[in-house]
């Protein structure tokens, strides 16, 4: 199957980004290459794209697909976190654009040997984003605690039926080990009410996506990522970020709104004296939504939510 993730948000990442001929711009979560073409597309001379993916699959698809920009392209398989590192490597110091895509790849979710999908009953409980990392979700599911199994889905997945379900995986495994998508739904399904199972989605998405976001660390990466990559921006340069889910967004909003301002000072001083200086500004107060088509034309996109900060 073809890597082919239609890219959310494109019109509007392509206008707050503010794409320069000769500007630097770093994607680093490159995936099928759908923002990054568009941003390529649109430089000239010294003009550079540096895309960044871990996952191999990414990384030769979006490779293809940017051939034709290819003087003015660098792809690199890493992760974000390591973007600093990255530029170094390649003699680039500074940015005038950074683009984070959080969604999963409708390539990841639709071929069932990733293991990402809840909808394949025979698919591999992996989940891996960078096939390289040995642990997978499998190992999550039957090596967990009861207890961490209820932590992750209950903090990750926001489950109020979180602990029940890490009861019935712990109790399920004692009896053979959970190895696929299919067993561990079934699971899941025995956990939650049969009313709450008609009205409230499939009842396996919030554990599958707790399982993902704790293999492969997704959360600590951009809490620990984001004052590095504003620090990476030129004057004037722009971090723009599409989430898909209340946690990744509350993330970026706190990181955002510190940066503008950073001030620890007790409200009642009448002049700041913790000599914390802003780092920039949030462009985008609330975050910027898909238009009603684009949430028609795909549904992936329902859930998007883009914020912008502007390095001062």
């Amino acid at each position: 199957m073809e890597f082919n993730h239609k890219p959310v948000l494109l019109d509007e990442v392509i206008e707050y980004l503010r794409v320069k001929p000769d500007g630097i711009y770093v994607d680093g979560t490159l995936g099928g290459a759908g923002h990054s073409c568009e941003i390529a597309k649109r430089l000239h001379g010294e003009g550079r794209l540096i895309g960044i993916d871990q996952d191999e699959d990414a990384v030769l698809a979006a490779s293809k697909r940017l051939e034709a920009y290819k003087d003015h392209v660098t792809v690199v398989r890493s992760n974000y976190c390591n973007m600093r590192e990255v530029l170094e490597s390649i003699g680039i110091g500074k940015a005038d654009g950074i683009l984070l895509d959080l969604g999963v790849s409708s390539y990841q979710l639709d071929v069932p040997e990733r293991g990402f999908t809840y909808r394949e009953e025979s698919a591999p409980l992996d989940m891996r984003m960078d096939k390289r990392q040995k642990q997978t979700a499998e190992d999550i599911v039957n090596e967990y605690s009861e207890a961490d199994l209820f932590r992750i889905i209950r903090d990750y997945g926001e489950d109020r039926f979180a602990k029940n379900i890490a009861k019935h995986i712990a109790a399920a495994r004692q009896k053979k080990r959970i190895r696929t998508a299919g067993e561990l739904t079934e699971i899941i399904r025995g956990a939650i009410p049969k009313k709450v199972q008609v009205t409230g989605g499939h009842p396996a998405k919030r554990t599958f996506q707790s399982i993902r976001i704790e293999l492969n660390q997704e959360l600590d990466v951009l809490n620990n990522t984001l004052d590095e990559m504003i620090g990476l921006l030129n004057q004037g340069g722009r971090l723009c970020i599409i989430t898909f889910h209340s946690l990744e967004d509350r993330i970026v909003k706190t990181h955002f709104r510190k940066n503008e301002n950073p001030c620890t000072c007790p409200k009642d001083f009448p002049i700041c004296v913790c000599g914390k200086k802003p780092k920039g500004k949030c462009v985008t107060h609330k975050p910027v939504l898909p238009s009603e088509e684009e949430q028609k034309n795909n549904s992936r996109s329902k859930s998007a939510k883009l914020r912008v900060f502007e390095k001062n």
